[in-house]
């Protein structure tokens, strides 16, 4: 192995640990983890031998999904502390050579954001209601929804509000879909990304990187089969999955980061044929994507050879390095 020796490309040979800070560590004695409980066991976590963590979302949140549905992009729970908590564990981490990663969740809000309270008090066709997606149903009173879709939770990925309208959400109805088309929303999301790196943090994970742009107006949504990676076409043509034009929102993302220095770092959480994963970890989109196959293989020498041969050869079309996913939230803990 190449020793790395350039501080910029820390993030090519790091071991990257996952932190839930609501389970992680309670520094005031009420059954819930804290931002300031990270800090607090910062040196365990440099005896650990990490070079970065990964803090899962700790956003302000209802928990309809662990915190993926975010009401505030830019701030702490305050059940979880205060932005002061935040600069205090990003400074901690940063005197010990640990990077810190933010979980960013740009496919989707929570219900409660204030731009999709804005979206359901306007009317259709409005600009609020443009920042999210919402189509009229099918059927003479538009009672059947746009698609046959399911979320990834099961069940509709549309609801209907009382005008008659009904909003995608390809997760829980508590997360509603960002319309990525609109100007307004992608112009927000890189003042987040600013807004964070201001604030210490090294980078971001980011979360369903790949389901971001979306083509609804077509006649055959109802043919797709919705996050089943063996059915993604090769061409980036599914209406909702992998599409091209997901990385043109990266490309612009990737402008920010090159504004710090070093360059901020970012990983895609993007579940797609392995063929396409270059294209997340190229030099002028996010750099780096899960190596999901890894993570799912069973612990058998001829399964784990082919996902390293994969994740090999991925990294080289893309410049990039292999990043091997031993599990996260998402599947069974390889302890287990």
């Amino acid at each position: 192995m190449t020793e790395v020796t350039d501080p910029a490309l820390w993030w090519k040979q790091a071991v990257v640990y996952q932190v839930y800070p609501r389970s992680f560590k309670d520094s005031r004695g009420e059954g819930l983890g804290q931002i300031a409980g990270v800090t607090e066991k910062i040196d365990y976590l440099k005896d650990l031998g990490v070079d970065a963590i990964w803090l899962s979302p700790f956003y302000p949140s209802q928990l309809a999904d662990g915190g993926y549905d975010v009401d505030d992009y830019r701030n702490v729970d305050p059940k979880l502390g205060t932005m002061d908590d935040f600069d205090e564990l990003a400074k901690a981490a940063h005197a010990r050579d640990i990077k810190v990663v933010v979980d960013i969740v740009p496919n989707h809000s929570s219900n409660l954001h204030e731009w999709f309270k804005a979206a359901l008090a306007a009317e259709p066709g409005s600009p609020e209601r443009d920042r999210y997606i919402f189509r009229d149903g099918k059927g003479p009173n538009g009672d059947q929804p746009p698609t046959n879709w399911e979320n990834h939770f099961g069940g509709p990925a549309w609801t209907r509000v009382p005008d008659g309208q009904w909003y995608l959400h390809m997760f829980t109805k508590e997360q509603p879909d960002w319309n990525w088309n609109n100007r307004e929303v992608r112009d927000d999301f890189l003042r987040t990304l600013r807004f964070w790196l201001d604030h210490g943090a090294d980078g971001f994970r980011v979360d369903v990187a790949h389901g971001l742009a979306k083509d609804l107006d077509r006649d055959d949504l109802d043919d797709y089969v919705v996050w089943c990676t063996n059915d993604q076409p090769e061409d980036g043509s599914h209406p909702v999955i992998d599409r091209d034009e997901v990385h043109d929102i990266y490309h612009e993302w990737r402008k920010v980061f090159n504004e710090y220095n070093p360059p901020a770092f970012a990983v895609a959480e993007a579940w797609v044929r392995p063929s396409r994963q270059h294209l997340y970890a190229s030099p002028d989109d996010l750099g780096q994507i899960f190596n999901f196959e890894f993570a799912k293989k069973d612990w058998i020498r001829d399964d784990m050879h082919l996902a390293i041969e994969e994740g090999l050869e991925s990294a080289e079309r893309s410049g990039s390095t292999a990043t091997w996913v031993m599990s996260n939230h998402d599947v069974i803990r390889h302890a287990t």
